[in-house]
């Protein structure tokens, strides 16, 4: 690494975000900035001030707070890794890192950063990138239209009654034509459509289901494996561990993509009654005695097992070639889900 190179670890939370600038086997520089236009312009003036070119900016997939800080360094010619939080943790557990702010953070991501150089990311492209965009709109909208529908049922006063019966009106149009934009966006946009009909080949997967998994996993290429593809979302099983023993049972990992994990969520509990395969699954998991919660985590992983397979082959779905263990593995169903 040059000396105009350096290494950049960032901790990113919703209002700011800690970077670490690391240049050869000098200690850390660490300065924090908003999570904003203006925290960014700080943060290139920054390392203009340190006579830097580049950077190798690492920061963890932690829901959407990094997307735009992201895309923002990418946009100046900087390499960005987005990194599963597991990762980082792992190392910092051998490592034998016991602090735990904001700056140490930052600065044990840019360790890991230099030490294991991982993979460059690329911001999705345009469509997909307002495919998203529409996606968590909607989203947040429906959330509105359903918090106004509960007060509704709660409240005696006339005049509020009316005020909330207006804004439901208004959030129903809202939600009405972010879902005719995203109708148009997949028909502009061909390479989108065929995406989403090889997810709605998958049992129990709808269009709208369908847009917000493509908006949630971007680009499937960047995934090597289905495994790293479940990590990404959350949906691998992760224990708790005291030197040798492991304590309590393990549990779905609530580090991931939220967004996708909840979207798998209701397809799950359809394709257990749809999917005959899966119907089998769901029977010889209640027999060794499984919850249904446990089964729906075992049944949520597979299907973004099979969500990798149908985007990667480029083929759909078809429920006769889906091979399942015929007996159950302590492993496979020992977490949970989180609930949507």
């Amino acid at each position: 690494m040059s000396e105009k190179e350096a290494i950049l670890g960032i901790d990113i939370s919703k209002e700011k975000f800690s970077a670490a600038l690391l240049k050869g086997e000098k200690k850390s520089q660490v300065k924090e900035f908003a999570n904003n236009l203006e925290g960014f312009e700080q943060l290139k003036q920054w390392l203009e001030q340190n006579q830097l070119e580049r950077v190798h900016a690492c920061l963890e997939a932690t829901s959407t707070y990094g997307h735009s800080v992201a895309t923002y360094l990418h946009s100046l010619g900087h390499i960005v890794s987005i990194v599963n939080p597991a990762r980082i943790k792992g190392f910092a557990q051998s490592r034998l890192s016991r602090t735990k702010n904001d700056q140490a953070d930052a600065t044990t991501i840019a360790r890991f950063c230099a030490a294991l150089k991982p993979q460059a990311w690329t911001p999705p492209s345009p469509e997909m990138a307002q495919l998203q965009s529409y996606s968590r709109r909607l989203r947040a909208l429906e959330q509105m239209a359903t918090q106004e529908k509960n007060r509704l049922k709660t409240t005696v006063d006339e005049s509020l009654i009316e005020d909330i019966e207006a804004h439901l009106v208004f959030l129903e149009t809202q939600i009405d034509n972010v879902k005719k934009r995203q109708k148009e966006l997949l028909n502009e946009y061909s390479s989108l459509k065929s995406q989403a009909d090889l997810l709605t080949s998958i049992v129990g997967i709808g269009e709208p289901t369908a847009m917000t998994i493509l908006a949630e996993i971007g680009d499937i290429n960047q995934f090597s494996s289905a495994r790293q593809l479940a990590a990404f979302a959350g949906l691998t099983p992760q224990e708790h561990q005291s030197g040798t023993s492991v304590k309590g049972k393990t549990r779905l990992c609530k580090i991931g993509n939220p967004h996708l994990r909840k979207a798998l969520y209701f397809p799950a509990l359809s394709s257990m009654r749809h999917c005959s395969p899966m119907k089998d699954l769901r029977e010889r998991f209640l027999e060794a005695g499984k919850n249904k919660m446990q089964i729906v985590g075992v049944v949520m992983h597979k299907l973004i097992r099979i969500v990798y397979g149908v985007l990667k082959s480029g083929k759909p779905f078809d429920q006769t070639k889906l091979a399942l263990p015929n007996v159950v593995l302590e492993e496979e169903t020992d977490f949970l889900p989180v609930s949507p």
